[in-house]
Parts: structure tokens; C-alpha cells; sequence
């Protein structure tokens, strides 16, 4: 489970991956792709109440902001579910990431 209480996903992935998957091939069990690190911070920064700033890539990778995950937060990652849809027949069943942190579950009453 997760920690909203609600069914976890991936376990269903990874059965249809055993049942229908070819062997050797990766799949993507993400229900969003590509959010901009930006639209994150604003969704967090709106319900702590501060406000989301930009900073220039060097000011990122000085220690104090990201340590160690500042060539994370600096790089796309893209992941997509279309083969995992397509080959698999699943799809997501849970909110996306903005919905989920709207729903408030990370974050203090008030």
C-alpha cells in the first residue's frame, strides 16, 4: 500500500510484466511524464505557502541548495508508459504527481 492508504500500482505492473513481457525489455510504470522541475517546486512552494524562485544553474550546484541531487534536479530524466501501456495493456490508476501533492497527504494541516 502507499502510504494514502491506497493500492499501490507497481505490483500489477510487474505481473503483467512476468505474464506478457518479453524478457530483457524495461518498462515504465509512470502514469506522468516530463513535469518540469518548476511546475514541482510550485505545487509545493502553493501549499507551504512560499513562493517558487528561479536560480541560475551555478547557484544550483553550490552545496546548500540540492547537495548531492543537483545533477538530478539539473537533468531531464524523460520516462514514458507508452510501450508499457501498448505491450502490457496497463495504465495508470493513481493521480498524477501534481494531483497527488494537491491532495495534501505531504504536507502539515493549516
Amino acid at each position: 500500500m502507499s502510504h494514502t492508504g491506497r493500492i499501490c500500482c507497481r505490483p500489477v505492473v510487474f505481473r503483467l510484466a512476468l505474464e506478457k513481457g518479453q524478457a530483457g525489455r524495461y518498462w515504465h510504470a509512470v502514469g506522468d511524464g516530463g513535469i518540469p522541475v518548476r511546475e514541482i517546486a510550485e505545487a509545493i512552494g502553493n501549499r507551504l505557502g512560499l513562493p517558487a524562485v528561479s536560480l541560475p544553474l551555478d547557484e544550483l550546484m553550490l552545496p546548500g541548495h540540492f547537495g548531492f541531487l543537483a545533477n538530478v534536479v539539473t537533468q531531464s530524466y524523460p520516462a514514458s508508459n507508452l510501450i508499457t501501456r501498448r505491450d502490457l495493456g496497463w495504465g495508470p490508476a493513481q493521480p498524477g504527481l501534481l494531483a497527488d501533492l494537491d491532495n495534501g497527504h505531504y504536507f502539515p494541516e493549516g
